[in-house]
């Protein structure tokens, strides 16, 4: 089945950037969408940004991180990626990627159909 492994995770400063990869094994990504989601300690996940299977530039952005964050694919080498600029220390959190089937998403953990997820990245904002 479809493995997603996270990386790119660190510390990092106030009005910093990032950049997280999502790489999948055993299968492609060409046919899923993929979401990133995060979770800080005493919060619920929380949907961040996703992107569609059929067309990257069809993602939504949590009102969060708009302006701020960029979600993006590519499929030659199975990976999608979240940069991350002005980064908060409200961003820090464990990310996620997920991935479900098709073209079509919500960027919520309550959509049933996030079928595989990966083991989380973890992202801290401090000075």
């Amino acid at each position: 089945q479809l493995q997603l492994v996270e990386s790119g995770g660190a510390l990092v400063q106030p009005g910093g950037s990032l950049r997280l990869s999502c790489a999948a094994s055993k299968f492609s990504l060409d046919y899923y969408s993929i979401g990133w989601f995060r979770q800080a300690p005493g919060k619920e996940r929380e949907g961040v940004s996703c992107i569609s299977s059929s067309s990257s530039s069809d993602t939504y952005n949590a009102d969060s991180v708009k302006g701020r964050f960029t979600i993006s694919r590519d499929n030659a080498k199975d990976t999608v990626y979240l940069q991350m600029n002005s980064l908060k220390p409200e961003d820090t959190a464990v990310y996620y990627c997920a991935a479900t089937p098709g073209s079509n998403f919500w960027c919520d953990v309550r959509y049933s159909k996030w079928t595989y997820w990966g083991q989380g990245t973890q992202v801290t904002v401090s000075s």
